[in-house]
């Protein structure tokens, strides 16, 4: 559990860098550069993503809480809302100007809806820190930033779109589960 309790740490700290601690952020950039800071940044947090997928693999199944037999299906409706979600703040069409953190909550309602389905404790301990990192950083932007300047609404083919790109990621991320484990749709 080493690996997992880790790669939370550093996904965390990353993360939380830029707004919990500016003048260090600010530091790394005057110091190195703007882009390399942000590469350095950035190979942190996919290492950080590495070792949470080690680490949660690895990890002993100790049983919390068991899930009830219908989570599964709703599961997999919130996980087409997360990836929706995740995608909406990039869209180009009128869904964008629906919330002021799509991607966050989008890892809110994923996290969630993992949650539904697995009981051991590198479960709560993964999905529950990325479910509580992602609502810190919700609260932390609205109140650093104050009020959203509410983004210009788009096209509906810019909706069509998001959405089309939304239901191929779901497809390509169920079968990635489907072939490495577990599958999404049982059996």
């Amino acid at each position: 559990m080493t690996l997992l309790y880790l790669g939370l740490a550093i996904w965390w700290i990353t993360h939380f860098l830029k707004r919990v601690a500016p003048g260090l952020r600010t530091a790394l950039d005057t110091k190195m550069g703007a882009g390399p800071a942000k590469g350095i940044i950035s190979v942190l947090i996919l290492g950080s993503i590495v070792l949470m997928v080690l680490g949660y693999r690895a990890a002993p199944i100790e049983v919390i809480y068991d899930t009830p037999s219908w989570a599964g299906h709703l599961n997999n409706l919130a996980m087409i809302i997360a990836i929706a979600l995740l995608g909406m703040g990039s869209s180009k069409g009128c869904a964008r100007t629906w919330l002021r953190h799509p991607m966050l909550t989008g890892v809110v309602v994923w996290a969630g809806a993992h949650l539904l389905v697995n009981g051991d404790l590198a479960s709560v301990l993964l999905f529950g820190g990325m479910a509580v990192w992602a609502i810190i950083s919700i609260l932390l932007i609205s109140t650093q930033e104050g009020k959203w300047d509410r983004p210009q609404a788009g096209p509906a083919k810019g909706d069509i779109k998001w959405l089309v790109i939304s239901a191929v990621v779901f497809s390509v991320i169920s079968g990635l589960h489907i072939w490495i484990g577990p599958s999404p749709f049982g059996a």
